[in-house]
């Protein structure tokens, strides 16, 4: 538990021209976030299009991260499933790996268990799994409640934490207030990082910080050290990046096209989500001068 804290990007999986993950490149990927300061990494999340990957595809994925982090960085193996059996059986698929934590959503297709229910889905997956998780507060239909959150944190042992989503800082700031000191609470509130941070955020998970690593990094430090004006600074510089990468629902493939321009191998959407369009193009390219990582 103690190895998660501040930035952990969420790496892209990259996909060729038939949909088939280039593992060389996603272990690349692996190698320029650590070099561009990432503590810690994520794997097979939203960013990561993980709710398209079968079952074998992220058990293989994840080994290749493993494989290239060799030890440098955290890893944390996302699992997006529907039903507690499904999130099980992903998990017993890297049982032998070096993973940090699990990062899971609540159960979202259509219908949303009640709140006991839900408590039971994330104990039955500890106790079967023997892993320290992550609570994944991402859905917005089955978005849990802080209270539900600290509910959970509170009466299964094993869930360390919440990546808590969505742009609602009042939310975070709510979770904050009442959460112990031993809980883990990432902020992917991704325009808002800089007050999150100042909320008192272990730190975070988010997309942007995999568009822009370096800079994100920076954010993070500059909070830590009380450097608030140099903190706001960057904060309006990835603000500008993230209003760039938001207009249509294809983050991931926005986010990779800000990951190759800065020659960072991403590879291409997996069918049907879109490439990022010419509009967003220009604007992530502007967006990314702005921050001095092109030319």
């Amino acid at each position: 538990m103690s190895k998660l804290s501040g930035v952990i990007p969420p790496a892209t999986t990259p996909f060729d021209n038939n949909g088939d993950i280039v593992f060389n490149d996603a272990a690349k990927q692996i190698e320029w976030l650590i070099e561009q300061g990432a503590q810690g990494i994520a794997v097979g999340g939203s960013t990561g299009e993980g709710h398209t990957l079968q079952s074998e595809e992220f058990a293989e994925l994840l080994t290749a991260a493993v494989d290239a982090a060799a030890g440098r960085a955290p890893v944390i193996a996302g699992i997006i499933t529907d039903s507690t059996r499904q999130a099980v059986q992903r998990a017993r698929l890297i049982r032998d790996l070096d993973i940090a934590a699990l990062q899971i959503t609540p159960v979202h297709y259509l219908f949303r268990p009640d709140d006991d229910a839900m408590v039971e889905h994330f104990r039955t997956v500890a106790d079967e799994t023997g892993r320290d998780i992550l609570i994944y507060n991402v859905v917005p239909w089955t978005y849990l409640s802080p209270q539900l959150l600290l509910r959970i944190m509170r009466e299964v042992p094993a869930v360390i934490g919440v990546k808590q989503s969505a742009g609602d800082l009042k939310l975070f700031a709510d979770l904050m207030m009442d959460a112990d000191d031993d809980m883990l609470i990432f902020s992917a509130v991704d325009a808002l990082m800089y007050p999150s941070y100042s909320l008192g955020a272990q730190g975070s998970i988010a997309a942007i910080l995999a568009a822009a690593p370096r800079p994100s990094v920076d954010l993070w430090n500059a909070v830590q050290q009380g450097q608030h004006k140099e903190a706001l600074s960057a904060h309006v510089k990835l603000l500008r990046l993230w209003n760039a990468l938001l207009p249509h629902d294809n983050l991931p493939a926005a986010t990779k096209y800000a990951q190759q321009l800065q020659g960072c191998p991403a590879g291409l959407p997996r069918q049907p989500m879109s490439p990022a369009s010419e509009s967003q193009e220009q604007a992530i390219k502007k967006a990314l001068q702005d921050l001095q990582l092109i030319a």
